[in-house]
């Protein structure tokens, strides 16, 4: 998203309703000198992107965020680290920029989102083993017992 884009959408997102161009220009001219056109173009821009969606409403748009600046700040950094040759070290490199303040969101975000390795699996949620568990003593299915074995 460019600069201009961003600030347009800035304003949709703060005010969290269907907003014209009118309303997003007048905003914009208390910080730059701007045409509306220039606000509708970026506004339709959005739109073709699939950033906001718009509902006409006599001869002109209102328009609306389509999710949230948090969702589109978490598709940079998938898109971003999805093109790394090394994720891991970016993480790592990513992380090392945090500040701390940034470090206890990210410890809070994981624990909302949860721990996949802490969590049981399915079968063991419900009490159940699997039949090649229960045949094998526990052993996967074709592994030889240790020597001294069971």
């Amino acid at each position: 998203m460019g600069e201009l884009e961003d600030a347009v959408m800035t304003r949709v997102w703060k005010w969290n309703r269907p907003v014209t161009v009118r309303e997003v220009l007048e905003d914009l001219q208390q910080e730059r000198s701007i045409a509306y056109t220039t606000v509708m173009t970026v506004l339709d821009n959005l739109h073709q992107k699939g950033w906001v969606r718009r509902e006409a409403e006599g001869r002109a748009y209102r328009y609306e965020a389509v999710s949230t600046r948090a969702a589109y700040a978490a598709a940079l950094m998938n898109e971003a680290w999805s093109q790394s040759d090394n994720p891991a070290a970016a993480l790592v490199a990513f992380f090392g920029m945090m500040s701390d303040e940034q470090r206890r969101a990210l410890r809070d975000a994981i624990r909302v989102v949860g721990d996949p390795e802490e969590s049981p699996a399915p079968a063991e949620e419900a009490g159940a083993t699997d039949s090649a568990e229960r045949d094998t003593g526990g052993e996967n299915p074709g592994s030889a017992p240790e020597a001294g074995g069971r």
